[in-house]
């Protein structure tokens, strides 16, 4: 590419990301813009409009999603689709989903610019809400794509009691519509997304390219320890059914499954609530919740028995019972090899030097892969870090991230 259109890329790139961070709530921390919120409706405006710059046609589907659509010679024939999301946690940063959706944006106008027609669409997407939120449901807008949004979803209710219905209604949107979408109808190309790494190893490795392999599956349980109540002056050590120990046991158990895991396999205790609210009493009723990911399926399908016979044991020694509600958040999907393939290729072609990853992160291409040949490219995070505040990428690394992505693109509009 041209040293001038680099340039320009890299400037458009650095304006689009200071101009999104800008719709954010200003009683949250970092750049808080969650879905259904006033600047997450601001913003999505503000993307449209820069979609219809890159000379893309706008629409927006009945699940919420903003679509840019490049015609290609023909529209009969399967779109590659390409794009994430520009919502945020809470706290949130101004690359992750972000890169994604501005980086499709930009791939698609260079491809303009170089006068090249595609042989088919090119649809660029900014998925409506990917990050968790008050309704415990990720992935709204790619989920409802995939026809993987259920009635019993709509039925979920945040912290104020509003259903998740309710919620779309109030932002404009049919929740009798959600899977009215025209994805399932076409078939689909392919499907590749740009994405910040979210973790250190392609900084820690010197690489600015990552060809992901497969995004990990997810494993939650809460663990519900009962005891027995005493003063905690006068019941013994030794005559005590303390449920809090018996938690503690446990997140030690977790911490250890996580550090005996094969390659990229990890296990955090993430919330300890007990009952009790007094200082000077044993604790009778404690709850943990625990997260497992993995993107080995044999380690990942034994962890519950694992977890379980250890957290149970741990407790029996203090006299504690324990319950385990365990459920699946994600099944572990792996990338094409089709589409990583070509990703790899791609990066060769260009002189970008790249390695395979798993993500340890979910995303929209998992509910994607249903729908299509599904790949995604890295770029390094600085310090690892994601969903906060810090949250950084360097420009010139998105930028080569884009390049990839043009490529990735023109190479499987070929095949």
């Amino acid at each position: 590419m041209h040293p001038t259109a680099v340039s320009e890329t890299a400037e458009r790139l650095d304006s689009g990301i200071a101009d999104l961070a800008g719709f954010r709530d200003p009683d949250r921390p970092g750049w808080t813009r969650e879905v259904f919120s006033e600047s997450y409706r601001a913003s999505r405006d503000w993307t449209m409009r820069r979609m219809q710059d890159a000379g893309l046609e706008v629409s927006v589907d009945h699940a919420g999603n903003i679509v840019g659509r490049m015609a290609g010679r023909s529209s009969s024939a399967p779109a590659i689709v390409t794009g994430s999301h520009t919502d945020t946690v809470d706290g949130g940063g101004r690359f992750d989903g972000i890169v994604g959706v501005l980086g499709g944006i930009e791939a698609a106008r260079l491809l303009r610019a170089s006068g090249a027609t595609l042989d088919r669409d090119l649809l660029v997407v900014d998925f409506l809400g990917e990050e968790s939120n008050p309704f415990g449901l990720s992935c709204l807008g790619s989920r409802s794509a995939a026809g993987e949004l259920t009635p019993g979803d709509l039925d979920r209710q945040d912290y104020r009691g509003v259903r998740l219905g309710q919620a779309y209604r109030d932002f404009g949107l049919d929740p009798d519509r959600l899977t009215d979408v025209p994805w399932a109808r076409r078939p689909l190309h392919a499907f590749v997304e740009l994405h910040i790494e979210q973790g250190p190893t392609l900084q820690q490795r010197g690489l600015p390219l990552g060809v992901v392999t497969a995004i990990t599956g997810i494993e939650r349980v809460i663990a519900t320890f009962t005891g027995s109540a005493d003063h905690a002056g006068t019941r013994a050590m030794d005559d005590r059914r303390d449920a809090m120990v018996a938690a503690a046991e446990a997140v030690l158990a977790v911490r250890a499954e996580g550090c005996g895991a094969p390659t990229h396999g990890v296990a955090t205790a993430t919330r300890v609530d007990s009952e009790s609210r007094s200082p000077n009493v044993v604790p009778s009723l404690v709850r943990m919740q625990s997260e497992i990911r993995s993107v080995d399926s044999t380690w990942l399908s034994g962890v519950r028995g694992r977890l379980s016979q250890e957290i149970a044991a741990k407790a029996g020694e203090h006299g504690v019972d324990v319950e385990f509600d365990w459920s699946t958040d994600n099944e572990i999907v792996h990338a094409a090899q089709s589409v990583q393939d070509v990703v790899a290729s791609s990066a060769d072609a260009l002189g970008i030097p790249w390695m395979p990853i798993p993500s340890g992160a979910t995303h929209d291409a998992v509910h994607m892969a249903s729908l299509a040949p599904m790949g995604m490219i890295f770029i390094p995070s600085k310090d690892g870090k994601s969903h906060c505040p810090e949250e950084w990428s360097e420009t010139a690394d998105i930028a080569l991230g884009v390049d990839a992505l043009v490529q990735t693109i023109t190479t499987l509009d070929g095949r």
